[in-house]
Formats: structure tokens, C-alpha cells, sequence
């Protein structure tokens, strides 16, 4: 970076479009003033870089003890009691403290008492970050209709213009919920042809009419929640069950309405409850020009402003933000429900540095800190309430906090979170936190994490996939690892969920903070997801992150269907899960593994690495549909990466594969997702040649370079190999 393409100020050297973004879009508005918004960042970074530093190589440090205990008793079995004991010694595996609360306060109703599903969306691209704003209601006649819920044998096939077979069994399907979720009074829905309103108490309730003219209500009446009428006759009929609603529609003049006796056009379901807009992961952001389109979304967002224009079917189409839902409420006077998903916003980890801004000595920032500053900046303008289209109505913003290791790591988050309101005039605890429960030093030190966070915690979410690629990593020395399809059902893995539940509801998180699973990885298996994901509101888990608006709605039945307040209750008397099971390493213990299945396993990681590796690094896409090597699409971020990166690098290094079988494989996968990436305009095969190939040669990297690389990250790699391509294009 040039002197011409930098300003000096606050004794920092900041890129042209990261100042000129400040400068000219995210301060004004906000009172502070950009020179003092740059002051205070140098002062952070003065003050709290130096720690952020000591925090790293204490990861570093404890890594390599780790290994050399390991590779002492390489071929021994792991004594739990010795293992345990050493960890102990070192710092890694911390003492438990009293027993605690957490006092986290004005925490907005979606993250503390509303269980339902979560959206996960890269906010550097304008239309998935809407969409997912925008997913708060979806249409459930239209999820179940476009996904393989519904069969397409017997003549029900989408086809390319509405099939009635089909609707019929869509509109059958969502009266089946409905009769089960908000059943009638000895009838079904499907009997209904006329909803209207009578006079009880004061207060309004729905009757049903039905086709035999008899005249029934809900079986609960407190169900009914609001209502909207149009010259009389009812549109919209909302009902609520475990503090989700949805809103049957009448329109008797539409396609569907038309077929249906009760003229019921469809039911939207209240789904995605929240959302985080992801900085991190799910984003390719290399350089300054990249974090600015990121930070400049957000602030659209924050502001109710933005905008994204695209052409579906040949007509030019503009996407915005949902406002809200007026109904009359049951009781009278107006009911006003919330029309956007409530966001949060998830910073890079303590690990990255960024040369978007730089110190006077030209040593680059933690990126970190660039992030929860300029992100704080522009949610200020949510806070003072200038636009209908409004996202915490509490004030309140939340920031979700990836790969932290360790209680001293969220303590140092606090602290930088806590600096960040004073230079922003905004009140102690006002920027919440979201723990990433993603790390094996976070996992079994997790409550003392939730304590160094306690007055502001919000979330904390299990994330297997980085979790996986941690454990891999922290036990590069132990053995070789299972195959990487049978790590999902080790007895840590299944500990490790339950251990958060557990921790979770004893640091007293329910009513206050989230409990959150992870992502359903395959966008087109809804049938799947709908008969496997009601396990995580089953768990305990107030919220579980998924792929698209579409599964939001169907996830949101789960919610519907599982009382999450309830079963935590139920969980309180459950034993706390074992610690000893999350600290076996899910390793190989002499079992040897056939020549197929280390070359099934290779293929498929080898393909999956490929697959997204050449998105990310040639088109800048940070989180896509991405084929596997049975062309099923999977949404995949740098977590899936780190698995597969890491899993290969363990079988390279304890001689369950060589050097030359990987090449060879990543050359035959090379050819598959050049095939199917055929359709892609701007993608460049692989194949043509390997040498010359910047995506090829990073996706072998990721695994040569991968045991070397801090605690198994993908990110240095990528961004080295991207501002690579990014530089062959312009020359």
C-alpha cells in the first residue's frame, strides 16, 4: 500500500476506501467526529495489540507441548487420568469455578426468550444478506411445494408452471400442521370454508365454519393472537404457538384461494428469528476494497437503506428490507410483529491481521479491531432510531465472536468490546457477545468462558465443523485419525454437544441467551433436514443454524412441534456430559484402514477442498453451493476446509497416504469439479495446467503447508493465493 492510497491519521496508516467509507458514509450521523473514531482505534491498537500478540503465542505455545507430549508416547494408549493431569499443568484445561449466572440484560426477545431457526449469510453480497433479513416470514405452501418434502411420483412433479396434484398435496401437508400445532375443536382444517370473528369477553376469537355448516374454535383459544380484515372478510388470521407465529392468508380471488373452501391462498410462518451477517467465514475479504463492500452492507443494513437490483426471469427486479406486520390484535388496538430477522454480526477471529490499516511502523492491525469498531460505528445509526426499518428495538447490538481459545481469550474480547463503547459514547454492555464454541480449549473451559463474558454474553453456539478441524489439529501427534465420516458419531463429538446444552443451562443462559447448534449442510435434502433437525430443539437448543429462507421455514415446525423452554427444564437434572469423552482423540488406535477406504476418503476431501477453494480464490465467493464428488450440492465455508485440509495433512504426516498419492488424487478431482463448474462463465479449469493453476496450487497448500499453519486456519493460505489472482488479473 502506497502513501497515495493511504491517510495518516491517529497514528495509524488507513486505505483510501476504508477512510474515505468513514469519512464520507458511516460517521456522519452517527457525532463522532472520523478523526476521533481514527484516534481512538490507534489508542486500541497500542494498548491492546500487544496482548492480542501474547494470546497467539501462548496458542502456540501450548500446541507445541501437546505435540511433544504426544510424540513421547507415540504407540502407547492414551492413559485419560495422565492426559487430563498434563493438560492441567500446562494451562490448557483451566480449574472450574463456583457456580454462576450469567447478568446479561436488554437482550432483545429474539435471543432471549424466542427459540427458532438461524440464518448464517455473507453480508458482502447485498442479495443473500436481504434475503436472509427478509427471512423472518416465509411462505410454508411455497417451501414445501419447491422442495423434495413432497414427492414428485404419481404425476406430482414441480414441472415448470403449478401443478394442482401437487398443491393439493402441499395444502394438505400444511393443514396436517395445522391440525397438530393449532387444532380445532373436533375438526380439521381441511373441513373449514369460512374463518370468521365473534365477540367473547371483550375480546375477538376465531370461528371456523364448516363444510357441513357446523360451527367450531380453536381448541386453545389464547392461540389466536391478531387478525386483518378487508371490507369485512378476514385476509389474514394470525396464531401463535411456543412464541412463533404464522399467518394464514385468505384471498377467495387468488389461483389458490380459488381452490380451497375456506379461500385460504397460504401460510406464512414466522422462521428465521435471527440472523448473523458474517464477516468472517462465509466471506472472501482480502484487501481494503473487500472490507469496505463488507462494511458498506452492513451499514445499508443498519441505515434501512440497502439495495440490491438483479434480473430474474428478464425483468429487472429491486430487493429491500421487509417492513414490519400490522395486525389487529385479538384484544384490540394494533399488534406490531417485527418483519426482519434480528441480526447479528460476526467479526473475523483474534488470529487475522488486515493491512488495511496499519500502524506508522507499517506493521498491519488485528483485524478484529477494525472490525468491531467500524461495525459499531454504523449500528449507531440503528440506535438512534432514524429509519421505520429498525433492527434492535432495545438499542442493543450483537457481535458474534469466532475461534476463541479459551477464558482469556473472550476476557481479552470483553475488554476490546468494552474500550470500543467508551470511544463510541455508547453504554457499558451494549455491545453483546456470541461465544463461538468452535475450539477444543474453549469447549472444555466453557463455563469459565461464559463467566468472563457474564454481564454481556448472548449466544453460544456449537460449531462441529471448526470444532472437528481443531481436534484434528491440536492432536496432529497422537496417531492417525478415523476416517472423516465416522468423526460425527465418536463418543467426543456427541459429548461435545450435550456439554454445551449442559453448560449452557447451568450458567443459566435460558431466558437470556441463546443455546445454538450447527448448520444442515445440504440446501436441497429438506426432506431430511425435516425428519433429522427437530434433534437440535430436542437437545435443548434454542436456535440451529440453516442453509437458506426456504429450510428456515421448515425448520421453524421443529420449533413449533419441541417446547424448548420446556425440554431445558427437563435437562436440568440430566448429568453433565463426560469431559473424558471430549478429550479422546478420534484416532485410528491400530486399526488399519483398507487401500479403498484411504482412497474414498482422499477423493472425497481432495474433491471438496477443490470445489471451494476455486470459488473462493478465483471468484472471491466466500460461501456457495459447492457439488461433492456425488454432485449433491453442500454449503460450505473455510470450516468445511479446515476439516478436510487437516484430515489429509494428519494421514500425510503418520504415513496412512504419500506425498505423491495426494497429487495424484487432487489431479483426478481437479478434472471432476472442472466438469462440474462447466457451466460457469468465469471459471478457469484447473486441468489446462496445474503448475500455472493459483487455485490448484493453493488447494495443495492447504494441505502440505496445513500441520505448520496455526491451529489448522485456512485463512492465511487463502488470502495469500487470492490477492495472488487478484494481482494476475490486473497485470
Amino acid at each position: 500500500m502506497g502513501a497515495a492510497d493511504s491517510v495518516f491519521v491517529g497514528n495509524l496508516n488507513i486505505a483510501s476506501p476504508i477512510y474515505n467509507l468513514i469519512q464520507s458514509e458511516i460517521a456522519p450521523g452517527t457525532g463522532i467526529e472520523p478523526i476521533e473514531f481514527w484516534k481512538a482505534l490507534g489508542e486500541i491498537v497500542n494498548d491492546l495489540g500487544p496482548k492480542n500478540r501474547t494470546l497467539l503465542n501462548k496458542r502456540d505455545e501450548l500446541q507445541e507441548k501437546i505435540d511433544n507430549w504426544h510424540r513421547d508416547r507415540r504407540g502407547q494408549t492414551i492413559d485419560p487420568k495422565q492426559y487430563k493431569s498434563f493438560l492441567m499443568e500446562i494451562g490448557y484445561l483451566m480449574p472450574e469455578g463456583e457456580d454462576f449466572k450469567i447478568s446479561t440484560e436488554a437482550v432483545d426477545e429474539e435471543i432471549s426468550t424466542i427459540a427458532g431457526p438461524q440464518l448464517v449469510v455473507p453480508v458482502d453480497n447485498a442479495r443473500y444478506a436481504l434475503n436472509a433479513a427478509n427471512a423472518r416470514w416465509g411462505s410454508l405452501y411455497d417451501a414445501l411445494y419447491g422442495t423434495n418434502i413432497i414427492s414428485e411420483d404419481a404425476g406430482a412433479e414441480k414441472g415448470t408452471s403449478y401443478n394442482p396434484k401437487r398443491g393439493d398435496l402441499v395444502i394438505a401437508e400444511a393443514n396436517r400442521f395445522l391440525d397438530e400445532i393449532v387444532p380445532l375443536k373436533g375438526a380439521r382444517y381441511s373441513d373449514v370454508s369460512q374463518f370468521r370473528l365473534k365477540e367473547l369477553d371483550g375480546k375477538k376469537q376465531l370461528s371456523a365454519i364448516l363444510i357441513d355448516k357446523q360451527e367450531t374454535s380453536l381448541a386453545d383459544c389464547s392461540q389466536f393472537a391478531g387478525f386483518n380484515a378487508d371490507n369485512g372478510e378476514l385476509s389474514n388470521i394470525l396464531l401463535q404457538n411456543n412464541g412463533l407465529h404464522f399467518d394464514i392468508q385468505i384471498d377467495r380471488n387468488h389461483p389458490i384461494g380459488r381452490s380451497n373452501p375456506a379461500g385460504v391462498k397460504d401460510l406464512v410462518m414466522e422462521a428465521a428469528v435471527t440472523t448473523i451477517q458474517d464477516c468472517e467465514d462465509s466471506v472472501s475479504a482480502v484487501d481494503a476494497e473487500d472490507k469496505a463492500r463488507v462494511y458498506r452492507n452492513w451499514l445499508g443494513i443498519m441505515k434501512g437503506t440497502l439495495q440490491a437490483t438483479f434480473n430474474k426471469d428478464g425483468r429487472e427486479l429491486v430487493r429491500t428490507l421487509n417492513p414490519d406486520r400490522t395486525y389487529t390484535a385479538a384484544g384490540g388496538g394494533v399488534l406490531s410483529l417485527h418483519g426482519r430477522s434480528l441480526l447479528l454480526i460476526r467479526n473475523v477471529g483474534i488470529h487475522m491481521y488486515t493491512d488495511a490499516v496499519k500502524t506508522a511502523d507499517g506493521k498491519e492491525i488485528p483485524e478484529g479491531f477494525l472490525d468491531i469498531m467500524v461495525t459499531s460505528l454504523a449500528a449507531m445509526h440503528d440506535f438512534k432510531g432514524g429509519s421505520p426499518i429498525s433492527n434492535s428495538r432495545l438499542g442493543m447490538m450483537y457481535v458474534v465472536k469466532p475461534k476463541l481459545h479459551g477464558p482469556e481469550e473472550v476476557a481479552a474480547t470483553v475488554e476490546l468490546f468494552a474500550r470500543v463503547e467508551k470511544a463510541l459514547g455508547l453504554r457499558a454492555n451494549t455491545i453483546k457477545i456470541g461465544i463461538m464454541d468452535e475450539e477444543r480449549r474453549t469447549t472444555i473451559n466453557l463455563k469459565e468462558c461464559i463467566r468472563a463474558a457474564k454481564n454481556r454474553v448472548i449466544f453460544i453456539n456449537t460449531g462441529f465443523l471448526d470444532r472437528t478441524g481443531d481436534e484434528i489439529h491440536t492432536s496432529m501427534e497422537a496417531d492417525s485419525v478415523i476416517p472423516k465420516m465416522e468423526i460425527k458419531n465418536c463418543p467426543w463429538m456427541l459429548a461435545y454437544e450435550d456439554w454445551n446444552v449442559d453448560i449452557g443451562i447451568e450458567c443459566g443462559l435460558p431466558g437470556k441467551a441463546q443455546i445454538g447448534k450447527g448448520m444442515w449442510a445440504m440446501p436441497d435434502e429438506m426432506k431430511a433436514m425435516v425428519e433429522t433437525k427437530i434433534a437440535h430443539p430436542g437437545a435443548g437448543a434454542n436456535t440451529a443454524w440453516v442453509p437458506s429462507p426456504t429450510a428456515a421455514t421448515l425448520h421453524a415446525m421443529h420449533y413449533h412441534r419441541v417446547s424448548v423452554a420446556k425440554r431445558q427444564k427437563e435437562l436440568t437434572s440430566r448429568t453433565r456430559a463426560s469431559l473424558d469423552d471430549i478429550l479422546t482423540p478420534p484416532v485410528l488406535s491400530g486399526r488399519n484402514l483398507s487401500a479403498e477406504e484411504v482412497q474414498n476418503d482422499l477423493d472425497n476431501n481432495a474433491q471438496g477442498i477443490l470445489g471451494y477453494v476455486v470459488r473462493w480464490v478465483g471468484q472471491g465467493v466466500g460461501c456457495s453451493k459447492v457439488p461433492d464428488i456425488h454432485d449433491m450440492g453442500l454449503m460450505e465455508d473455510r470450516a468445511t476446509l479446515r476439516i478436510s485440509s487437516q484430515h489429509i495433512a494428519n494421514w500425510l504426516h503418520h504415513g496412512v497416504c504419500s506425498r505423491e498419492q495426494i497429487i495424484d488424487t487432487f489431479q483426478k478431482m481437479a478434472v471432476i469439479v472442472d466438469r462440474q463448474n462447466e457451466g460457469d462463465r468465469h471459471y478457469k479449469k484447473m486441468a489446462a495446467d496445474f503448475d500455472t493453476s493459483i487455485e490448484f496450487q493453493a488447494a495443495l497448500d492447504l494441505v502440505f503447508k496445513g500441520r505448520a499453519e496455526p491451529n489448522g486456519y485456512t485463512e492465511n493460505i487463502l488470502h495469500t493465493r487470492r490477492r495472488e489472482y487478484k494481482t494476475s488479473t490486473k497485470n
